[in-house]
């Protein structure tokens, strides 16, 4: 894996190229471009908040502690993030049988395509960051939420998130070559995964809901679920993750980037010959 990662970097501007190119071919015939990455996580939060801040206000509100105040943010924090992690996801799965030419005659490690549709996913996010700062001064100015330390949980969220989705690009990618299956049942994992992380809920919800133990054990056995609390601890310093959430969740993810860099470079030869 050390001498992978270091072919890897001495690639690394061609990793740049090819976001580059991914971007600038998802955006050319359109006319918002990449305002595009902004409205649609928007208008999913105007949604939400609809349904969660209005209509079930009541019982929403009262899981949010220093978020029931400014809910809206809560909620696009979490789904900005979220949009990355889907479609990285989505389009990560596709990586290689979407780009089988460039694949078989570029010499760069394969690892660079589907490691260039997360990065490029990320970049759209750090796009977002913008709007949701301004969103977050808004109600700071509002007296609604305070700047403090809790800032950092951001660098820490998207190092975590980075990881994790890395590892999952490596070993879907992969797998979606030698079984097209995995492309099809991804749609449906990845809308699980929407609604079995505190995306556009508080972790407190699940903790003090009627599931069995073990269903809330598994629950925050999935990286994604420390992974947005920590987004949300930006402004929230209340929601940070426990210290064995925190340690779940590092763990995890690192286990997913190793085990998904294994898996890739022991299926590359059959990959290869697939496409």
């Amino acid at each position: 894996m050390t001498s992978g990662v270091g072919a890897l970097w001495s690639h690394r501007n061609a990793l740049r190229i090819l976001v580059k190119r991914d971007l600038a071919v998802k955006y050319q015939q359109s006319v918002l471009g990449y305002l595009w990455s902004l409205i649609e996580p928007l208008g999913m939060g105007a949604i939400y908040f609809f349904v969660f801040g209005v209509l079930y206000s009541r019982d929403t509100g009262r899981y949010l502690g220093e978020a029931a105040d400014s809910y809206p943010l809560f909620l696009i924090t979490g789904i900005f993030a979220w949009m990355w992690t889907s479609s990285a996801l989505s389009e990560a799965t596709n990586a290689l049988t979407g780009q089988a030419r460039l694949i078989t005659t570029m010499n760069v490690p394969r690892q660079v395509f589907p490691i260039g549709r997360v990065t490029g996913r990320f970049a759209e996010y750090a796009a977002g960051l913008p709007i949701l700062v301004a969103i977050a001064v808004a109600f700071a100015v509002a007296g609604r939420i305070e700047f403090g330390w809790s800032l950092l949980s951001l660098p820490l969220a998207v190092l975590v998130q980075g990881v994790l989705l890395i590892g999952l690009a490596l070993l879907l990618s992969a797998f979606n070559v030698l079984m097209r299956d995995i492309e099809r049942f991804m749609r449906l994992v990845i809308r699980v995964l929407f609604y079995a992380s505190p995306i556009i809920y508080p972790l407190a919800l699940v903790r003090d809901s009627d599931l069995p133990g073990w269903v809330k054990l598994g629950y925050e056995l999935n990286p994604l679920v420390g992974i947005f609390q920590l987004h949300h601890a930006i402004w929230y310093p209340d929601e940070f993750p426990s210290a064995r959430l925190l340690a779940t969740t590092i763990a995890g993810s690192v286990l997913v980037l190793v085990v998904g860099w294994w898996a890739f470079r022991r299926l590359e030869p059959a990959v290869l010959k697939e496409l």
